[in-house]
């Protein structure tokens, strides 16, 4: 049996054991996915196999080890990171370029790993269609995939186990809509599609379904499960001890049985013959497609919950702006505090992690901060995943951009927002900068589309002023907003990297970013963020139309603005929505944060 290794292991140490594994298992390459069994963005700790495999610690990242070599394929976003994380750990930085819709590492493996040869990956975290491309792409040099092996437990001493916090119930007046209520709604779905049944492992699908939450998954409030529904039952497989009685109990008046989460292979396998089953095969694994027998015909379709919960009600929508004028007041007080204190006491980007935070958790409903937050200052802004650690971040000092991406968690919705604040005194490149971004953010929150329009086509609203400036960026431009729920949900995209599906359709009720940016390595990084909301914007002969709310209440720095870039609908957009900002945020804050709320907002 190959050693298994403890977390003091080195990453060659722990490459070269995972090498010996392979050998004895008699595979040629392994691929390690940043994935789960519900194909999740941010992981449990279970299952961060790469990125202890690696030492890469990106959200988003794909580990490729053949006996003499190990590569990590990451995008624009993670280059710099990348390169400064896998340095000396004999694991090559792999470059993604932006725009890029297949799968490099594939390739790779198809034109390196010799015929007849055996590829290894868990099934268990790959999704469908990642394996029939990765079966196909192999096949055909006669390389044979091998899902049955999680190699991650012949080498991880110190695996994590599966979660143990409690699941608890989203209630009224948070949640606005009942658990039989969705459950109806769901189930009316699927008789349109001609399904009987229909199983979900996506895990903010499972929380919005059953107005249920948890704390199993950094930053989100969600919990590890799978269910399956049919037409008039549903079962909801989560490890034992997880749902108190009581819990347990309201589930079963509304139909829902819960049952230990190794269980949903076996329910699945139990499906009688001729049934038919929904299943998303972005959104599902192959490990457990394999247990549906062959007599149990497969719809595949986009689960309907993704576009239910993606289109908030008229309730949700209420609940969501009294949350933003809370963290509007966390963010004044917060800022207060900061410009008060640069120049009078040592500050860090760490310092502003810390103080934010805790502005954040003072606030009534904060349950969470909805991602790790990114302080950059200067260089480090310009890596739009940067975070400050202990061992290496900057003191805010001199004169440059400090850029900070952060938000919260709040029992009535979840935030995201991004500001770059001056220190000292700014350069003329760097105004200019700023002055483009927020061009192309206000061209993209002005916007009226079309109803239905789908959501990448309208990236190059916001890019035109930046491509305009001979700039861009290597990340999309908006992602959608949970309600309580993911900081990042589907099923809308605002990114020309994506491609425009039918189900990125824009529709009433959405919430996504619009974060355009520009980064210049080693130097200084400018990114203006703001959470709308899709709104009607009329009807006409020719069409249908929205529009997008700001939901965001929190300064634009227009210390940062060269004013001669600006046309004068735009200053007029931007004092309008300072005017909101003022407005709506002041019966919030007091004293120094008042102060400061009123001055940052002035006209331009």
């Amino acid at each position: 049996m190959t050693a298994r290794l403890p977390e003091t292991s080195s990453i060659p140490e722990r490459i070269a054991a995972l090498r010996a594994a392979m050998a004895r298992e008699g595979v040629a390459a392994t691929l390690v996915p940043s994935a789960d069994p519900h194909l999740s963005e941010y992981l449990p700790p279970r299952w961060q196999g790469r990125q202890w495999l690696s030492g890469f610690t990106g959200s988003v990242g794909t580990l490729v080890v053949t006996a003499d070599f190990a590569g990590v394929w990451v995008d624009s976003r993670y280059w710099v990171q990348a390169e400064q994380q896998l340095a000396g750990t004999g694991v090559q930085l792999m470059k993604m370029m932006g725009g890029q819709q297949t799968q490099p590492h594939i390739d790779w493996l198809a034109q390196n790993v010799p015929a007849d040869a055996a590829v290894a990956v868990d099934g268990a975290v790959l999704g469908v269609a990642s394996a029939r491309a990765l079966a196909d792409a192999l096949g055909a040099r006669g390389v044979t995939l091998r899902t049955d092996l999680d190699l991650l437990d012949h080498v991880w001493s110190a695996r994590p186990s599966l979660p143990v916090e409690a699941v608890y119930e989203h209630v009224a007046p948070h949640a606005d809509t009942s658990r039989a209520g969705k459950l109806d709604q769901l189930r009316r779905a699927l008789q349109e599609k001609g399904a009987q049944w229909h199983f979900i492992s996506t895990l903010d699908d499972l929380a919005w379904l059953f107005n249920l939450r948890g704390a199993d998954v950094s930053y989100n409030p969600v919990f590890v499960a799978h269910a399956l529904i049919g037409l008039d039952a549903a079962t909801l497989f989560v490890a034992e001890g997880k749902v108190p009685p009581a819990l347990a109990a309201a589930l079963a008046r509304d139909g829902v049985q819960v049952a230990p989460y190794a269980q949903a292979a076996a329910a699945l396998a139990a499906l009688p013959a001729g049934a038919t089953l929904l299943v998303d095969p972005r959104r599902v694994t192959y490990g457990l497609l394999q247990a549906v027998p062959s007599t149990v015909k497969l719809v595949e379709s986009v689960n309907p919950t993704t576009f239910f919960k993606s289109r908030k009600t008229a309730a949700e929508a209420e609940h969501i702006r009294a949350t933003m004028e809370q963290d509007g007041a966390a963010l004044a007080e917060f800022f207060a505090w900061f410009e008060q204190a640069l120049g009078r006491e040592t500050v860090t980007e760490l310092t502003v992690d810390e103080r934010l935070t805790a502005a954040r958790e003072r606030r009534p409903g904060f349950v969470s901060l909805s991602f790790g937050t990114i302080a950059g200052f200067n260089a480090n802004g310009a890596m739009p995943h940067y975070r400050a650690t202990r061992e290496s971040h900057s003191t805010i000092a001199g004169d440059g951009l400090l850029l900070i991406d952060s938000g919260g968690q709040y029992l009535d919705g979840t935030t995201d927002i991004t500001r770059v604040v001056p220190i000292g005194t700014p350069s003329d490149a760097q105004r200019r900068d700023f002055t483009v971004v927020l061009k192309g953010m206000m061209a993209l929150s002005r916007a009226h589309f079309p109803r239905g329009v789908r959501s990448p086509m309208l990236d190059a609203i916001a890019r035109a002023p930046i491509w305009e400036a001979g700039a861009d960026y290597g990340h999309g431009t908006g992602h959608g907003v949970g309600y309580f729920l993911n900081v990042h949900e589907g099923p809308q995209v605002i990114s020309h990297y994506a491609p425009a599906e039918p189900w990125t359709a824009m529709e009433e009720g959405m919430i996504t970013s619009v974060e355009p940016g520009i980064y210049r390595p080693g130097k200084w990084g400018v990114r203006i963020e703001n959470l709308v909301l899709n709104q009607p914007a009329g009807k006409t002969e020719l069409g249908d139309f929205l529009k997008f709310e700001t939901l965001t209440l929190c300064p634009i720095d227009t210390r940062c603005i060269d004013l001669a870039l600006l046309r004068a609908d735009e200053r007029e957009w931007l004092n309008a929505y300072h005017d909101t900002v003022r407005r709506r945020v002041s019966p919030h804050v007091s004293g120094d944060a008042k102060a400061w709320l009123d001055a940052r907002t002035q006209p331009v």
